[in-house]
């Protein structure tokens, strides 16, 4: 098919032409003198990303599913108790990958469309007067219903319970797209993957500990070799890993942090919200319903669009995708065929995303969802026109010239040539 798909999947997400540059390189000895400026620089910068000055980032060949592992059996022993709301696929995922580990994990069922409840937490852990529970897991952005829960929020329950547990948080879908404050808001194990909001293809898992945290390992029994802390310490201490990592994927990183720098975390935060209303302006004007119930639980990442009774979603996201080249995200386990969902996360703009949402209001009508014909591209679009910065703020593009720099630096003229 010509043209590029669409990819509209929340993850993985478009990789920068940039840092696809950055990752076609020859192969190198990562045990090499110079091997060091790469990684130190690493998690330099990843604790930026995570907004830490006291956390410690590891870089693991793996996926966010490897960086919960690590960070559960880094940290906790088998039988060790845990609190975690489930409210999506991704946190029921969690909470199986900790019961597997042999630990007991307490759940708090929320309904899907919903977030974390602060309140519920707190009064859980008002309860445990011999603090049994030792951790609180919860994914910030439930990927699966489009649902991002207050961190804030949860921190000031497990405060006020004056309780000791370790706040687990799952941020995959959001780290690096919406606002994460590591430091502030004292979380202990922070994860990510490298697919979603840190634009590049899947194959790092990376996680942040906190100072308690890695206080926690010294009394954690859980098995670990690969993802163990203590081998990643020693070896990263040095500005070496203790295995063969994914060279092309870390020069890619060194890249895709870059441009995060370049940006900034308060512009791409602000730039992912805005990019969402404007998909939310979409579904509105189509009269549909996010599977999110309320605006505070509205992700500035996913969309997750609920199709009408009678409908399968499914369809929606076959006729995508075969006849338009656009990529949706399907609904997940109880929520399959019920919804399909549209990422808006990492290198993208408001012309992909008008483009995403004509896809998508296309598709509807070939499976006879009664859409009225591009209305949720004039509502997105008409949001983004009336939101965009004035020109004088944007900066200037640069002047034409028929000359181009010659070697030394002077102008030398360029021969036009016209059909």
């Amino acid at each position: 098919m010509p043209g590029r798909n669409f990819l509209f999947v929340p993850g993985p997400t478009n990789v920068p032409e940039r840092v696809l540059r950055a990752m076609d390189r020859a192969m190198e000895d990562h045990r090499s003198s110079a091997f060091p400026d790469l990684a130190t620089g690493l998690f330099r910068d990843l604790k930026q990303v995570f907004q830490t000055t006291s956390g410690q980032p590891f870089i693991f060949p793996a996926t966010g599913t490897g960086g919960w592992e690590a960070a559960l059996v880094n940290t906790l022993s088998p039988g060790d108790r845990l609190l975690a709301p489930r409210y999506g696929q991704f946190s029921h995922l969690w909470i199986d990958l900790a019961q597997r580990h042999g630990m007991r994990v307490d759940i708090i069922d929320v309904d899907w469309g919903e977030g974390a409840p602060a309140d519920r937490i707190e009064a859980i852990l008002s309860q445990d007067r011999q603090h049994e529970i030792k951790g609180v897991l919860i994914v910030h952005n439930e990927t699966a219903t489009g649902v991002t829960s207050d961190l804030g929020a949860v921190r000031k329950a497990i405060d006020a319970a004056q309780h000791p547990a370790l706040l687990y948080v799952d941020g995959v879908s959001s780290i690096g797209s919406i606002d994460f404050r590591m430091d502030e808001w004292k979380v202990d194990l922070a994860v990510t993957g490298s697919q979603k909001g840190l634009m590049l293809p899947a194959g790092l898992g990376i996680v942040c500990a906190s100072p308690k945290a890695l206080a926690a390992r010294e009394q954690a029994k859980c098995p670990r070799v690969f993802f163990d802390f203590g081998d990643m310490i020693k070896a990263n201490a040095t500005g070496y890993f203790p295995y063969t990592p994914s060279i092309p994927m870390l020069y890619g990183l060194r890249e895709s942090l870059g441009i995060i720098l370049e940006e900034s975390l308060e512009a791409i935060f602000a730039r992912h919200h805005r990019l969402a209303e404007g998909v939310r302006a979409a579904v509105r004007a189509w009269g549909l319903k996010l599977c999110a119930k309320a605006p505070k639980w509205y992700s500035n990442t996913v969309s997750a669009i609920m199709v009408p009774e009678g409908k399968n979603a499914g369809t929606v996201i076959d006729v995508a995708f075969r006849r338009y080249n656009l990529a949706l995200g399907a609904g997940l386990a109880r929520l399959g065929g019920k919804l399909f969902r549209i990422g808006h996360l990492g290198d993208l703009n408001e012309l992909m995303l008008l483009g995403a949402i004509a896809g998508a209001e296309m598709a509807m009508r070939d499976v006879g969802i009664q859409v009225t014909p591009g209305s949720g591209v004039a509502a997105a679009a008409e949001y983004y026109r009336s939101t965009a910065a004035p020109l004088a703020e944007r900066p200037a593009a640069p002047p034409a010239s028929d000359a181009v720099p010659a070697p030394s630096g002077r102008a030398s003229p360029r021969t036009a040539v016209r059909a």
